[in-house]
């Protein structure tokens, strides 16, 4: 890999904090950005979670929270459609489209406003009304339905086929996974050249879980990590649980869950479109999948802003719900290196409060 020549802790100190520091290992040159400032989001040391969790507390912090809410249009999605923008940007495309469950609705209509691209977004009616507006706001044209998301794919795919929009869904494209890759090379670099030993990452579409995965994989390509890579889990709703169940019952794919039901809409995905590669990560690293419930969310979002002042969405507060699960069957140890993504900001849920 070429990259190695030039990519290294070093070389990275001189570089602008945002996603685009890692330019060897993109598919989009910077002089094509279409960029807000993404990336480069805080790893915060969370003593007072650890304790909350049964975490050793007499050594350093071991839990560590990535906070995604701080990328532009407050969540982790912000990644994937810049490059996924940027692209369409450069290629001359002028009608973007895409399905959401809130959060890639509204990052998808920021930089296509950035770009002077129309975007159009197709939602669940049910989507929080903070994420609506935003769509609004940016210029975008909204559309909703009464269903889940699979539901808002199909205007999507009937505006693709009678209009030409170009389709930006979840994996139909490669540009979105390479930005979310993006993630992985920002925790190797915060952490000094190493990686946690586990990582807890809310799942729904499975794309940042998936991009991280490969991000680990071209690290070890470039000799910038040895030894053994982090496990990964993916974090369900019990309201929603595909990756879950199939990962317990060791299938390759994964069955549409029926009646899809959770307050954290980024995981309410009841048919994952990459569910094959999002169990094989789970698999080839040794992690697992786990599903909590909406109380559980709830109580995880007031636990984690009042005792570290991170105001985190339901999805991220899922993966603190799970931690306390893996720390009491002893899946993860008292004194173990672990991360949590916090993949938006608690500000669009008011009604969570």
């Amino acid at each position: 890999m070429k990259a190695k020549a030039t990519l290294n802790l070093d070389a990275l100190k001189t570089r602008e904090t945002s996603l685009w520091r890692y330019e060897e290992v993109l598919l989009v040159d910077q002089d094509d950005a279409i960029t807000l400032g993404e990336g480069f989001t805080p790893l915060l040391n969370t003593r007072n979670l650890g304790k909350a969790a049964g975490f050793n507390s007499a050594n350093e912090p071991t839990i560590l929270v990535k906070d995604e809410s701080a990328n532009p249009t407050g969540s982790f999605k912000a990644r994937g459609l810049c490059m996924a923008i940027s692209v369409m940007h450069k290629l001359g495309g002028d009608h973007a489209a895409l399905p959401t469950a809130g959060n890639a609705g509204a990052a998808a209509a920021a930089y296509s406003a950035r770009a002077g691209i129309k975007c159009h977004v197709a939602m669940p009616s049910d989507t929080p009304q903070a994420m609506m507006d935003e769509v609004r706001a940016y210029g975008a044209d909204l559309y909703t339905v009464d269903g889940l998301i699979g539901d808002a794919g199909k205007v999507i795919k009937k505006g693709v086929t009678e209009h030409g929009w170009l389709d930006l869904s979840t994996l139909k494209e490669p540009y979105r996974l390479e930005g979310k890759k993006t993630m992985g090379y920002e925790l190797w670099e915060q952490l000094g050249g190493k990686l946690p030993q586990h990582i807890l990452y809310p799942t729904g579409g499975g794309t940042g879980l998936i991009g991280m995965w490969k991000a680990f994989q071209e690290l070890l390509e470039m000799s910038l990590v040895t030894g053994p890579l982090p496990k990964m889990y993916a974090v369900q709703s019990t309201g929603c649980a595909p990756i879950v169940e199939a990962f317990d019952a060791k299938n390759e794919r994964s069955a549409a869950w029926e009646n899809a039901a959770t307050i954290a809409p980024g995981i309410r995905i009841p048919t994952p479109f990459a569910d094959d590669l999002i169990l094989s990560a789970l698999r080839e690293s040794k992690g697992g999948a786990i599903a909590v419930t909406d109380d559980e969310i709830v109580a995880a979002m007031k636990t984690v802003s009042s005792s570290e002042g991170i105001d985190v969405c339901p999805e991220g507060a899922a993966t603190f719900a799970a931690l306390s699960h893996l720390r009491k069957s002893g899946t993860i140890l008292k004194d173990d290196y672990v991360v949590l993504f916090n993949t938006g900001t608690g500000l669009k849920h008011p009604e969570l409060r």
